[in-house]
């Protein structure tokens, strides 16, 4: 959850959750191949490892944690060969975001969380009135996160954290989590035998990492235990509110309503960061996709995630809310939109390009390179198409007196080419 944790396996560019940690002081013990995919552990492996352990508990006493916590925790934890081929794994391609619209709004999707709604109603209105959050993104974070609680994960949190640290590309953040980790095994919250969740960390029915969770979680059932990780889900949606709450969630105003642009739109203004007053997009002659007054629910963006061919959206701060959670534009928009269906909304009212194929990470890669190389620089060649990127195509496409929605498409490509 949060730009911040590891949030869940659905999400198109997932980032770590926001919890900073502690510069490491552990020996820098030789890090795994970051793209191996062997299932097999070595020897030496294994006792670099211990190396790494037994340093790492003289450090984790030093922050507070008990000689009996740690010992107990870390009880038959050994390196997991499954994260280490996780973490190490790239997917060459990537989805179009109609296409992961479609699975993570899909009907039965839907479906089910309206029958978990009707279930937990009166705890939904219950969570609602105490923390200001609207029970449909909550529902909706749910089922983004774990479908519901159907799949929460069930990798040891310690042993997939040991091992991330240990395997040293993400030392300092898998440290801190761990640190985390200890201090609520050492509350009584859980225990290490119950605390599972995904291969990176994030845990229970709403995928929270252990640094949130220990600012965030919330006991609603009063019985004195914030358990994330039961089959009862009610302590995991209070926890999803609290944390939405705290980053200024507004109740009853959307996330982003689906928009008409006009005839000669500047496409190059329809950026996350350039919020305006509604009034300034009313006057560019933006109207609701139906052709209403746009509402004015504080200052909005525009938002074109397929480019000039596809729905065009007004954005507004509760989108931001939930990039907090995961700062994964994709994400945002499934959550938002997951909601709404629950709530009894539709699909967008305009169709997606789906005819334009979703560019892999070595034509991204490539992409960037021949923009770079005509003088439209893109600050890197990572086949993550970030702000510099954007920018340099908007700034190759106005110099060919071009739509400039600065997306990055085959067609685009196949131009550079």
């Amino acid at each position: 959850m949060f730009t911040r944790h590891y949030i869940g396996a659905l999400v198109i560019g997932a980032t770590l959750s926001g919890c900073a940690g502690q510069a490491s002081t552990a020996p820098q013990t030789k890090a795994l191949p970051p793209q191996s995919t062997s299932t097999q552990i070595s020897q030496a492996e294994l006792a670099d490892f211990a190396a790494w352990r037994n340093d790492f508990r003289r450090r984790a006493l030093a922050k507070g944690i008990k000689p009996a916590v740690f010992d107990s925790a870390f009880k038959d934890v050994s390196l997991s060969p499954q994260v280490i081929k996780l973490d190490g794994g790239q997917a060459e391609f990537t989805r179009q975001i109609w296409d992961y619209l479609d699975t993570a709004t899909s009907a039965t999707r839907v479906s089910t969380g309206r029958q978990k709604w009707e279930k937990l109603r009166p705890t939904l209105k219950a969570i609602e009135s105490r923390y200001g959050v609207d029970a449909k993104v909550v529902m909706s974070v749910w089922g983004m996160e774990t479908n519901y609680g159907s799949y929460r994960g069930n990798t040891s949190t310690i042993e997939g954290l040991a091992t991330l640290a240990f395997e040293g590309r993400r030392r300092t953040f898998a440290e801190a989590q761990l640190i985390a980790a200890l201090q609520i095994l050492q509350a009584g919250d859980v225990s290490s035998e119950k605390m599972r969740g995904s291969w990176a960390g994030a845990m229970g029915h709403t995928q929270f990492m252990p640094t949130s969770y220990l600012e965030y979680a919330q006991d609603f059932t009063g019985d004195g235990k914030r358990d994330i990780w039961s089959e009862d889900p009610t302590d995991a949606l209070a926890s999803t509110a609290a944390y939405l709450a705290r980053f200024g969630w507004q109740q009853g105003a959307p996330w982003g309503v689906e928009v008409s642009l006009p005839d000669g739109f500047d496409y190059s203004t329809a950026d996350q960061g350039n919020l305006k007053p509604v009034a300034y997009w009313r006057s560019q002659g933006i109207t609701t996709v139906n052709g209403q007054t746009l509402p004015d629910h504080g200052e909005a963006a525009i938002l074109v995630p397929a480019g000039a061919h596809g729905p065009a959206f007004a954005i507004f701060s509760n989108f931001k809310v939930i990039r907090r959670y995961n700062n994964a534009t994709s994400y945002a928009m499934a959550v938002g939109h997951l909601g709404d269906k629950l709530a009894g909304g539709g699909e967008f009212r305009s169709p997606w390009p789906r005819d334009e194929r979703a560019l892999s990470r070595a034509e991204k890669e490539e992409l960037q390179r021949r923009l770079t190389a005509r003088g439209f620089d893109t600050r890197g060649t990572d086949g993550v198409i970030g702000p510099n990127t954007i920018s340099a195509i908007r700034a190759y496409q106005q110099s060919l007196k071009q739509v400039a929605d600065g997306y990055a498409s085959a067609t685009l490509l196949k131009q550079l080419r």
